[in-house]
């Protein structure tokens, strides 16, 4: 039986063999013909600097390669540059464009190098600039969590356990801890941006080379903090390393559902405590009345898919056995998914909650008697009374809570987290340091790619 054929870089390839194996990297890996290219720019750079006698390219042919390069970045930008089926990915379209343009030197460019490793490096400088972005929103979000909390701080709402009423609360306590909870899962995203942050560009394809080649040079020059120093565990990491990126996004995104979730039940009428701003709610096609919260449902579901990616990725490497495997090719679509959602949700999110309205008068009506007994309790127990005996006595006596006001059983709870307690300038500090370093830490990436590739980076900014 005959099929069709078609000849690729690597050599002729069943076409059919061909659209299976290629999967979707012809759509995917438009999201790395950057990487793919700053990538290739510090590794041309290095083989001009190894030992004269085993020198690949002269310095002349590293700029000249470096120079096709950048050309190819601006008609990426222009969405100009394409990946086609007969290239398999973006490293081959990177490769045939140069061959194109400069012949044998473009030829020479894969030297010392695999597929393995280029994709592993473009993944971790794509990872590098998404993380960063992450971190910038949740500072922003968590700035707008913390501004509605320090904005309606003394305004009374009831405290919630097993969804029921249970004690007096705050606004500014429910939305401080909404902004409490992203902020720690900023720490996960960081620690998982410092694990990102190694070059594995050099391991080839996972044993390296018989060649002095300069690991240091290639991670130095493009801005990580340090080689993977493990060859094969460099090919190793990958997916492994993006299931630890999607958890720590999955962590993100289950704050964002909870908060959602909240949302959509206290702007019920039947609580309507906030108001949602008209923009982010959609209508109904047959019911005029209706502003439904679509946005807040459509985040709970986005939750609920990155944490599939994320198992999505860990059942691809959970039996790949040591070395590059093909399998790892599927773990690039999750990944990117993951990644843009958690960043589309967090962008979304921040001016919804910049823009929501309280009605404090729900709030404070919602308070039935019952939810000052703790506190009620409590102060029989200053009085003297054993803690268990004020306990039944309140159970007792509940209309004793009668005349209670939800103002001042707020004002009362000035301990250090609680209502009348929450150290905003605290929350404040950690948002500004989550921004700095952030600003810091692009700064001294595209100050290493603006050297490496000598035009200011980013372009266009």
């Amino acid at each position: 039986m005959k099929t069709a054929k078609h000849k690729t870089t690597v050599g002729v390839i069943d076409t059919d063999v061909l659209a299976y194996t290629a999967g979707r990297d012809v759509e995917l890996d438009r999201n790395l013909i950057t990487a793919d290219c700053v990538g290739t720019a510090a590794h041309v750079t290095m083989l001009a600097r190894m030992p004269e006698k085993c020198r690949v390219l002269s310095t002349a042919d590293a700029k000249k390669v470096i120079t096709t390069l950048v050309t190819i970045l601006k008609q990426a930008r222009a969405g100009k540059f394409k990946i086609t089926l007969d290239d398999q990915d973006v490293h081959l379209a990177v490769e045939r464009h140069l061959t194109a343009q400069l012949g044998d030197l473009g030829k020479k460019v894969h030297t010392c190098r695999s597929r393995n490793d280029q994709v592993a490096v473009d993944l971790r400088l794509f990872a590098k600039e998404e993380l960063l972005s992450v971190l910038a929103e949740i500072a922003s979000l968590s700035g707008v969590l913390s501004d509605f909390a320090r904005r309606h701080a003394t305004i009374p709402m009831v405290g919630r356990t097993h969804m029921q009423p249970a004690m007096p609360s705050s606004v500014g306590l429910w939305a401080d801890a909404h902004a409490a909870a992203l902020l720690d899962d900023a720490a996960l995203v960081l620690a998982a941006y410092q694990l990102n942050d190694q070059c594995p560009l050099g391991a080839a394809a996972s044993y390296g080379v018989p060649l002095p080649i300069d690991r240091q040079l290639v991670s130095d020059l493009l801005g990580f903090s340090h080689p993977v120093g493990n060859v094969l565990h460099a090919i190793n990491s990958r997916g492994k390393l993006e299931s630890v990126i999607l958890g720590a996004l999955t962590h993100v995104m289950l704050s964002l559902s909870r908060l959602a979730q909240d949302l959509m039940l206290f702007t019920m009428p039947e609580f309507g405590y906030f108001e949602l701003p008209a923009a982010f709610c959609t209508g109904s096609s047959i019911m005029p009345q209706k502003k439904n919260p679509d946005v807040l449902e459509l985040v709970r579901s986005r939750a609920a898919r990155v944490t599939a990616c994320q198992t999505a990725v860990l059942d691809i490497v959970r039996s790949a056995p040591s070395g590059y495997n093909r399998d790892l090719q599927d773990a690039k679509e999750p990944f990117m998914e993951g990644l843009a959602m958690t960043r589309a949700t967090l962008r979304i999110l921040t001016p919804l909650i910049a823009d929501m309205e309280i009605n404090a008068d729900a709030l404070v009506t919602a308070f039935s008697a019952d939810v000052f007994a703790t506190d009620h309790a409590l102060e029989l127990v200053a009085g003297g009374m054993p803690f268990r005996d004020a306990y039944h006595h309140v159970k007792a006596h509940l209309d004793e809570l009668e005349n209670m006001d939800p103002f001042t059983a707020v004002t009362k709870k000035t301990h250090l987290g609680a209502p009348a307690g929450l150290d905003f300038d605290a929350t404040t500090a950690r948002i500004v340091a989550i921004a700095e370093l952030v600003s810091a830490e692009r700064a001294e990436f595209h100050a290493a790619l603006s050297k490496l590739l000598g035009i200011a980076w980013p372009l266009n900014r």
